[in-house]
């Protein structure tokens, strides 16, 4: 049997080891339970006040409390892995293992960290309003439909970015 081994460039396989490297330690750290109960929690408590507040806006009459928001048609509890920080990892690890200026990745992790919570902030409306007004639709939604797009946005948004720094990296001689 052949096989043919397409060797990787030394840059590849450094950006590889630092991407997973750095998304194994963030992964664990935001697992720590004191990071989760300080950090993660009270930002989740964020992102379900700030949909709460988009959805009373267009007319739902929602009340949020801690991560749930809640009508008497439906409520959704926003939980790790709903919360768009998975995503933002991923995001953050990419960007940062990337040989990019500090500059560079700094402007690039704030547009992509707005980008991301914002198509998340669509994410949790659109799963609410599913699951009060076509509850049938909700479980692939949730499961299937939005993780993917919120993950896909953080990749695209990485390789768009990287495609734009890399240009300037080469022609600095970096």
């Amino acid at each position: 049997m052949y096989t043919v081994a397409f060797p990787m460039k030394h840059d590849q396989k450094v950006f590889l080891i630092k991407f997973f490297a750095a998304l194994i330690a963030m992964y664990l750290l935001v697992a720590w339970n004191p990071v989760n109960d300080h950090v993660i929690v009270p930002a989740t408590r964020g992102i379900a006040v700030a949909a709460g507040a988009l959805l009373h806006a267009i007319g739902q009459n929602v009340i949020v409390s801690g991560t749930t928001i809640a009508s008497s048609r439906f409520a959704v509890n926003i939980n790790n892995g709903c919360n768009g920080i998975e995503a933002m990892l991923i995001l953050l690890a990419a960007i940062g293992s990337f040989p990019a200026t500090w500059r560079a990745r700094l402007i690039g992790l704030g547009i992509g960290a707005v980008i991301v919570q914002f198509i998340n902030e669509i994410r949790i409306i659109s799963l609410y309003l599913i699951g009060a007004y076509r509850p049938s639709l909700f479980q692939i939604f949730h499961t299937a439909v939005w993780q993917v797009v919120v993950i896909l946005a953080a990749i695209i948004f990485f390789l768009q970015w990287s495609a734009r720094v890399a240009p300037n990296r080469l022609a600095n001689g970096s």
